[in-house]
């Protein structure tokens, strides 16, 4: 849990650094001369009302806020539907659709918006379109996720060793013949493994949502807000049945699981929010706008990609359940597919 709160007290600066940097470009200082003129200029036209928008950013508010909760307490409801329980074929099925939303997230949405924001006309050409940053940032981030993947499993590992020591102790080393549960197969270290995988999916989540809800929050464009809201109630719904298929599996106590969700369900809303508060000091075109995002999304893109293909959809494919079942497979290929597909789709309009 310390990790997602890290992870918003970063957003939360970088949100508020950006906001000082957007506020100190109108100074008298003044733009540097190689950005173009209309990038200097709040946007405007037929599309943009500040007064029509903003009673659609607080419905958005409200049906995101709905549709992420939806999502993500969906399959912790397993218990009351067998049908959803995770050792039974319809949760494989479930979980390997929410992977192909989350694993196209990366790539049709994320990934695409930093492209746009560094390497926009409105940046300095050097060195921001003499280098592709988006790409190298979404490297870096994945191999910076592999590393906390390994040591967070490292340090789950010690501390159940630690723990079992403990409880060898106290029992007689004559009567203790151990429970076998040490190798990588195990049930402790599979369950390890879960919540590792939940904690840092969350953790790419909670980044980009905080991005998407500023911008969205921002912005008086309906014609940009109409579509997006639909889009995004898509997106956190399915986005949301990932994460939570991970909290179940991850086998939680009570209060964690609450608190992963809210986290989930409040982020977006809670990025729309603030979004609406900085409307005034905002410009989506100014060069620290655009800097700030291009590199918040690259590294959520990453890290989501990540996710999606070796936490998700690997560990998912080259375990013993498919492998053993190729129909299933089979069908769990058309799901990712599906999931895939459609949040692609969702690509023209958000």
């Amino acid at each position: 849990m310390a990790k997602l709160q890290y992870c918003l007290i970063l957003s939360l600066l970088l949100l508020s650094t950006f906001a000082t940097l957007s506020h100190g470009g109108n100074s008298t200082t003044g733009p540097p001369k190689t950005i173009p003129e209309e990038c200097r200029k709040a946007t405007g036209g037929p599309c943009h009302s500040k007064t029509r928008s903003l009673k659609l950013k607080v419905i958005a508010i409200a049906a995101i806020l709905v549709a992420s909760m939806m999502g993500v307490i969906l399959p912790m409801l397993s218990r009351a539907i067998p049908a959803l329980q995770p050792d039974k074929k319809l949760f494989v099925l479930v979980k390997a659709f929410a992977s192909g939303v989350i694993l196209a997230t990366g790539y049709m949405h994320v990934l695409p918006d930093s492209f746009d924001c560094l390497t926009s006309e409105c940046l300095p050409e050097y060195p921001w379109r003499k280098f592709p940053f988006t790409t190298f940032i979404a490297m870096l981030s994945a191999v910076f996720t592999l590393m906390v993947d390994s040591y967070a499993m490292s340090c789950y590992k010690k501390y159940h060793e630690k723990t079992k020591e403990k409880l060898e102790v106290k029992i007689s080393g004559d009567h203790f013949h151990g429970d076998g549960s040490s190798g990588l197969d195990s049930p402790a270290s599979q369950l390890r493994r879960y919540r590792v995988v939940a904690q840092v999916l969350e953790l790419g989540i909670v980044v980009h949502s905080v991005v998407i809800g500023l911008s969205m929050g921002a912005s008086d464009n309906l014609c940009t807000i109409r579509p997006l809201v639909a889009a995004l109630c898509f997106h956190q719904f399915f986005e949301g049945m990932g994460l939570g298929g991970c909290i179940l599996q991850a086998e939680y106590e009570m209060k964690m699981k609450a608190m992963m969700v809210f986290f989930f369900s409040v982020t977006t809303p809670f990025g729309i929010a603030l979004g609406i508060g900085l409307s005034n000091v905002y410009r989506e075109n100014s060069p620290a706008a655009l800097m700030v995002v291009g590199i918040l999304d690259a590294v959520s893109a990453g890290l989501l990609n990540y996710m999606a293909l070796v936490d998700l959809l690997a560990a998912d494919f080259m375990g013993e359940k498919l492998q053993e079942d190729m129909k299933l497979q089979a069908i769990s290929f058309v799901a990712v597919f599906l999931g895939a597909g459609g949040m692609s789709v969702m690509a023209i309009w958000a």
